[in-house]
């Protein structure tokens, strides 16, 4: 099947991908959907986890930094990487509003060895999105907790059920230097 290193990079980057959604509303959707991607805008890092399957117990960790210029309107794009004990795997993602719905890709897309975004929808502070891989078929759910934490789950379609299989927390990276003046 797919390697751990790589079934963590493209549960996290398109986890991810659909974080960067989350406070999306039907009605001024574009306005609020701006507003919320420069939100997220900057750099999170944090933990996760694969909760089922061949791998389940394995623990990594993210760093990735979202800007809102390269999407060109509604969106985002994340760069960066996810660790797993001494292997590091490079993480990109586009996420777009099209229409309605949202539409992207992480890593290079289905097509290579990423996964796409095939719809969306957005409720408060969480957004739902569907993604694909060949006959892999699932969603991400992810949750902004506050300004600096987002929760995300991403579960695969196995018969009719939907299954959790990576749990993440991430938290905005905060500079921590300590400003004041000398006397």
């Amino acid at each position: 099947m797919y390697s751990r290193t790589s079934l963590i990079a493209r549960g996290a980057a398109a986890a991810l991908l659909a974080a960067s959604a989350a406070l999306a509303a039907p009605a001024h959707a574009a306005q609020r959907d701006k507003a919320f991607f420069e939100q997220v805008t900057g750099d999170w890092q944090g933990p996760g986890e694969i909760v089922a399957g061949k791998y389940k117990g394995t623990k990594f960790n993210c760093n990735l930094s979202g800007d809102t210029g390269p999407a060109k309107g509604a969106g985002i794009q994340l760069d960066g990487h996810c660790r797993v004990g001494v292997f590091k795997q490079p993480m990109s993602a586009l996420i777009t509003k099209t229409g309605a719905t949202y539409k992207g890709k992480f890593l290079d897309g289905a097509d290579g060895k990423g996964l796409d975004v095939t719809s969306g929808t957005v409720s408060g502070n969480k957004i739902v999105v569907g993604i694909n891989r060949q006959k892999l078929n699932g969603a991400m759910v992810a949750r902004l907790l506050d300004d600096n934490t987002m929760n995300i789950t991403i579960s695969v379609k196995v018969g009719e059920q939907m299954v959790p299989v990576i749990g993440m927390s991430l938290n905005r990276a905060v500079d921590n230097v300590a400003v004041g003046s000398i006397k």
